[in-house]
């Protein structure tokens, strides 16, 4: 009987630490799938600039990007890329080919996790540095996602998207 409630004790914890541990179900794509896909569907491109040692980076996969209506988004409006910051895999922009590593330098990004966006084209939108939880970020994905930023600042915005959520309290 004690071994059977050890052993159900064991699978517990195992079955607990597998779930905490699950990745989000995003099609992450390797940069030049990535542009090719987007370029085909005329869809945006994001781009998650990473590293394999960088914590902040792990805590945006397990708390944003599993995040259920961040999933969702992400996956109606963009195609997902992940580039990792310090790899000498090889990429091709813009006719040039790249290391990972040269790229992400060539977009100054010098913190992780960094957020990089792109028309469906491949011109740069903007870059987003750092970790933002799961709301915040979903505004910036909606501000770029849904074209707003062709047609007003991000403080208004911003501020459109509190007086919608004030309304929606009330």
């Amino acid at each position: 009987m004690k071994r059977l409630f050890i052993l159900l004790a064991v699978f517990c914890c195992c079955a607990v630490s597998s779930a905490a541990d699950k990745k989000s179900d995003l099609a992450w794509r390797s940069f030049d799938k990535g542009l090719a896909e987007a370029k085909k569907a005329d869809k945006k491109v994001l781009v998650d600039v990473y590293t394999d040692w960088c914590g902040w980076c792990k805590k945006m996969d397990k708390v944003v990007y599993s995040d259920t209506q961040v999933t969702n988004y992400l996956l109606h409006q963009f195609v997902l890329v992940r580039l990792n910051a310090e790899s000498q895999n090889q990429v091709h922009y813009k006719g040039k080919t790249y290391t990972e590593a040269e790229l992400a330098m060539g977009f100054r990004v010098t913190g992780y996790p960094t957020t990089l966006f792109f028309k469906p084209d491949g011109e740069h939108i903007t870059t987003l540095p750092g970790y933002l939880g799961a709301d915040d970020f979903m505004n910036v994905a909606t501000f770029i996602g849904d074209d707003h930023y062709k047609t007003m600042k991000w403080e208004e915005y911003l501020q459109k998207q509190k007086s919608k959520e004030k309304k929606e309290e009330n």
